[in-house]
């Protein structure tokens, strides 16, 4: 059994590991992975078709504990404890359910203090009982009356001399349940780590130039004693930049990817020309900003830059966090646009921002045609020869590669220089 600590409108946890509201997803899934000998039947949960509709679920049936993610954002919102015999919780050094302990509703007001009434929900026969970031529900009889059942009563018990036991708990953040929103990323989940804000893809006419990243990290003031705060900062990483320039924007990857072979070569032009390189070209893993950034071989300075929508379903789901992109597109106009137009003059108009959330189904009709067929990509790696989601479809527009889900999200866009031209030369020659 599971013995937790609670604290309101932030956390559930002990002291080897603490799922904290904010909290990433996949720095979720490390914990439970960390803790795979004490925490099992761990069941993901996730809408298929319509991702973005309902809330990612990790559910810890063994447990009763269910963790509920804004599927946006990706991070933590309610931490739910669904079954109170499954696990010990104490607040503040004072235990209130364990097998010992039941959760009534004198011992959650001996723990916790006096709050208002709770609230009676005719539908599901509970009372609910909110202090901030917090609230327990309750199962209360039918033939009960009202008064008795909204814990009006000091003690707690029901007119037939039962207590009324807490069937469901949840931490969230802010004061009402219902309109929970996840926190900021809470600074002790920073980890040394970088995380991104924004990605803004630059471009200038049709050709991709390189990306500008708002960066959020961990500083320090003055001294270590005054503890962290977080710090904005604003990098970009160009076409042509060195494994240099990389690391000075963005630090230290995650994990340095060498590449056996180009799978997507074989669809370039005369691919029959090319040449078995003598070198491998690498990819900096950045996990925590969702990309990846290839670097040539040959002259170590950046090819490609890869963007990770992280959606569940999708191979590499939970490797990344989502990368939070702007791709402005100016889109050819549809047939209907061109026969009202008078006059061909270009304004802001004609462009169209792509982001992580944007339907493929938006984008088709203006950038492919339709006798164009996409390129099928089946992921596997050495560890996993099967891919479970089944093939993704890439699709190319001018610099640029969508790689689509079959549920029409974008699991991921390639940047890449077209003709291998360098955007932003430092002493090299393409």
């Amino acid at each position: 059994m599971l013995e937790l600590d609670v604290v309101p409108e932030k956390s559930l946890g002990n002291e080897s590991w603490e799922l904290v509201l904010g909290m990433a997803f996949s720095q979720v899934v490390h914990i439970l992975q960390q803790q795979f000998r004490i925490i099992k039947g761990v069941q993901i949960i996730y809408n298929e078709q319509c991702p973005l509709d309902s809330d990612l679920v990790i559910l810890l049936s063994e447990d009763g504990i269910r963790l509920s993610f804004d599927s946006s954002s990706q991070r933590l919102k309610v931490i739910e404890v669904t079954d109170m015999s499954k696990v010990k919780l104490t607040y503040c050094g004072s235990t209130f359910c364990s097998p010992e302990v039941l959760p009534t509703r004198q011992q959650i007001d001996d723990c916790f203090g006096a709050t208002h009434p709770g609230e009676y929900d005719a539908s599901q026969q509970m009372f609910v009982l909110h202090f901030r970031g917090l609230s327990f529900s309750f199962l209360a009889d039918p033939k009960c009356k009202l008064d008795a059942a909204l814990g009006s009563s000091p003690t707690g018990q029901l007119p037939n001399g039962s207590s009324p036991l807490v069937s469901r708990m949840a931490i969230y953040y802010g004061n009402s349940l219902a309109d929970t929103r996840p926190p900021p990323l809470p600074l002790c989940c920073f980890g040394n780590q970088s995380f991104l804000e924004g990605l803004e893809v630059l471009r200038e006419g049709d050709t991709t130039l390189g990306v500008r990243l708002t960066l959020l990290t961990e500083a320090y003031e003055t001294s270590r004693l005054s503890g962290p705060i977080q710090k904005k900062l604003t990098r970009s990483v160009h076409f042509g930049d060195s494994v240099q320039d990389v690391v000075w924007a963005l630090g230290s990857p995650n994990k340095v990817f060498y590449k056996e072979e180009d799978k997507m070569k074989i669809h370039a032009q005369d691919s029959h020309r090319l040449l078995a390189a003598r070198a491998s070209d690498y990819f900096y893993n950045y996990f925590t900003l969702g990309m990846d950034v290839l670097f040539d071989a040959q002259r170590h300075v950046v090819k490609k830059i890869v963007l990770q929508s992280n959606y569940p379903g999708h191979f590499n789901f939970q490797q990344y966090y989502r990368c939070p992109f702007r791709l402005r597109l100016r889109l050819p106009p549809t047939p209907e646009q061109r026969r009202a137009t008078l006059v061909d003059v270009a304004s802001e108009d004609d462009g169209h921002v792509v982001t992580a959330f944007t339907k493929w189904d938006e984008l088709q009709e203006r950038l492919v045609k339709a006798s164009e067929r996409p390129v099928v990509l089946n992921r596997t790696s050495s560890t996993n020869t099967t891919n479970p989601f089944g093939s993704t479809y890439c699709y190319g527009y001018q610099d640029i590669i969508f790689e689509v889900m079959r549920n029409k999200h974008i699991a991921s866009v390639t940047l890449y220089q077209r003709n291998g031209r360098l955007h932003r030369a430092k002493g090299t020659a393409s």
